[in-house]
């Protein structure tokens, strides 16, 4: 007589509490016996949830149910600190956490973040705080969930906003370039250059802040970008590399600005070698606190509004570069930018193209600005 086909050993088990209810319990990978968070109406319930469960094991999808009992806030705060972020980045995600997320998550475990919470957290900052603002704090809370699905705390992220991520920031002014050269003659000699390269060079402020004499080619009419000293809230300078690898790059002066940069290297800027082009009139480095009182009158003696900052000149160099007729990847090799597009891997910018632009800028700005170059 043939034996009998032995049976397949059920998964987990089923039991029924005093209350009435059935508990359902079975052995996790990692030999523990575990139990479902919840307990069922029914016999039938339980054994779906044990069949669920059995398949997500199969498929490698199981995650331990007490790994994401982590306080958001601890959680958080390690994420920031493993991140190794440039210093402004940091600085900006603390305050996002500070801020923004850790009043209403602080205490809340990782495993009981829920889409619904996500959605009353968004709309209620939404009602006290601009839309960038919270877009910015939205992104930063997706990618700390996200970190905590990969370290199999969590199943499923639980920030599912469509769109809820992206800015939509109104479009930045941009100054003719008759108020750049305005703003330079107002600043005064000692600050004029660090208006014309934010303009005409498309250099970021933390850029400027720390050139240094020897990045100056003064016979090629050549900007080396080679690291960035951007200054925090607290008032302590940075010194260190660029934000992306596309930042450091070398930039063709317009032949108009030739003389500033004599001029400035010789009246201003530190002597040495290694020496910083932009210091204060006691030979401090470059500091927004005491550069910004003459921005300020500077701007109000233009006629530029409140909203006008210093960064927004590199819109003018960017409009002005982009209408010489440049096509894109020389346009973001001179402003130091960076993109994923495919299509860009297949351009190349040379030195040519790139003086080609500055000759287009030095043309241009010579047109609109009546001889006063």
């Amino acid at each position: 007589m043939p034996g009998r086909k032995p049976r397949k050993r059920r998964f987990g088990s089923v039991r029924k509490l005093p209350s009435g209810r059935f508990q359902a319990r079975y052995t996790a990978p990692d030999g523990l016996i575990r139990k479902a968070p919840d307990t069922f109406p029914s016999k039938t319930d339980a054994d779906l949830w044990l069949s669920e469960t059995e398949v997500d094991i199969a498929r490698g999808a199981w995650t331990d149910p007490h790994a994401g009992e982590v306080p958001f806030g601890e959680f958080a705060t390690r994420w920031v600190g493993e991140r190794g972020l440039a210093a402004t980045s940091a600085e900006l995600y603390r305050r996002l956490l500070r801020v923004h997320l850790l009043p209403t998550f602080a205490e809340v475990l990782v495993n009981e973040i829920t889409p619904a919470a996500v959605r009353t957290w968004r709309a209620a900052r939404l009602e006290t705080t601009g839309a960038t603002t919270v877009a910015k704090a939205y992104r930063l809370l997706k990618a700390i969930m996200e970190t905590a699905v990969e370290d199999d705390m969590i199943r499923r992220n639980p920030c599912r906003i469509k769109g809820a991520g992206q800015e939509s920031a109104a479009e930045r002014p941009i100054a003719t370039v008759d108020q750049v050269l305005d703003l330079a003659d107002h600043v005064g000699p000692r600050w004029r250059l660090m208006v014309l390269l934010a303009a005409f060079a498309s250099l970021r402020p933390e850029e400027l802040a720390e050139l240094r004499r020897g990045d100056v080619d003064v016979e090629q009419g050549v900007v080396r970008v080679r690291r960035a000293a951007p200054e925090l809230t607290t008032g302590r300078r940075v010194v260190g590399d660029l934000k992306s690898r596309a930042g450091r790059r070398e930039i063709v002066l317009p032949s108009f600005v030739h003389l500033d940069v004599r001029r400035h290297l010789e009246w201003f800027a530190q002597k040495e070698d290694d020496g910083l082009l932009f210091v204060g009139e006691r030979g401090a480095p470059f500091r927004r606190s005491t550069f910004g009182r003459r921005w300020r009158r500077a701007r109000a003696g233009v006629g530029l509004p409140e909203s006008f900052r210093f960064y927004d000149l590199r819109h003018t160099g960017n409009t002005l570069a982009a209408d010489t007729g440049a096509k894109l990847k020389d346009l973001m090799v001179r402003a130091g930018q960076s993109s994923t597009r495919a299509q860009l891997f297949y351009q190349h910018s040379t030195e040519r193209h790139q003086r080609k632009i500055a000759d287009g800028i030095d043309a241009e700005v010579r047109r609109r600005s009546d001889g006063r170059t």
